[in-house]
């Protein structure tokens, strides 16, 4: 299970702002996020009993993350959904991602599903559960967690929800403070009122918050490696520029449009 926040094409400078909590078995093992070998090149954990993982970041720009979902019917030996969701990080583009999850879920081999496929020209959330279907995001925030996107029945969604929209979200430094408080508030017993889920089944065992910007110098990964209520964010920004600096176009459009500004100054 998780629960997502999106914020997609709305902050100034910075289309993808993401907070998300994982849930998962505490004896399951998992590698922290990480720069993983192949190519394209990402960053992003393991999930270490399967090989898959639960949300990373290609050299491209491109956010991909899964959360688990209900689906009434489950195949007898369903195929990883972390493993789907590292695949999806070798694609050039969210669509393309998008359009692949959309005919993987279709062919019966997994457990139900969501699927976020992002970057800064595109992006949608792809439900696999007892149809598949490709929603796309329209600028603003969003939330997802084991249902649909935007689910009002699901109270951690309405949380992160309320929260957030009390702020005026225009820039990465008011989302990521708003949102590592929201998502490090503890549900009550009834499993409302935060984010945060303390089921000895399957407890919040990890956090990240996200901001892809148009300048790789501003793109921001931390990394909590259990429930954020209890454990600090490690700064992981450094990796992450890392794999972003490895697209020579992204590198190019930057020079370009700093060159760009730079005459602008000199006219003004």
């Amino acid at each position: 299970m998780c629960v997502l926040a999106i914020l997609y094409k709305t902050a100034k400078n910075t289309p993808i702002l993401v907070a998300s909590n994982r849930e998962e078995r505490i004896e399951r093992p998992t590698v922290a996020p990480k720069i993983q070998s192949g190519t394209p090149r990402v960053v992003c954990g393991i999930d270490q009993q399967a090989g898959g993982t639960w949300m990373g970041v290609n050299q491209h720009g491109m956010m991909i993350a899964v959360t688990n979902r209900r689906k009434r019917m489950p195949p007898l030996d369903p195929r990883s959904r972390g493993l789907l969701c590292r695949e999806l990080l070798s694609t050039t583009n969210a669509q393309d991602a998008a359009q692949m999850a959309a005919a993987e879920l279709a062919g019966g081999r997994y457990d139900g599903a969501n699927y976020v496929c992002a970057d800064e020209n595109y992006a949608a959330v792809v439900h696999g559960g007892e149809k598949v279907e490709i929603v796309p995001l329209e600028p603003g925030l969003h939330t997802i967690g084991n249902g649909d996107l935007n689910d009002r029945e699901d109270p951690r969604q309405q949380f992160v929800r309320r929260t957030l929209t009390l702020h005026t979200l225009d820039s990465p430094v008011t989302f990521l403070a708003v949102a590592s408080q929201a998502f490090a508030r503890k549900c009550d017993s009834e499993g409302r009122r935060g984010v945060i889920l303390r089921d000895p089944g399957k407890p919040t065992v990890s956090a990240t918050l996200l901001a892809l910007s148009n300048k790789i110098s501003r793109c921001i990964m931390q990394y909590a490696p259990g429930p954020p209520s209890d454990h600090s964010y490690d700064d992981l920004s450094a990796l992450l520029r890392q794999v972003l600096s490895t697209d020579k176009s992204r590198k190019a459009r930057e020079a370009a449009e700093e060159d760009a500004d730079d005459f602008d100054e000199l006219l003004d």
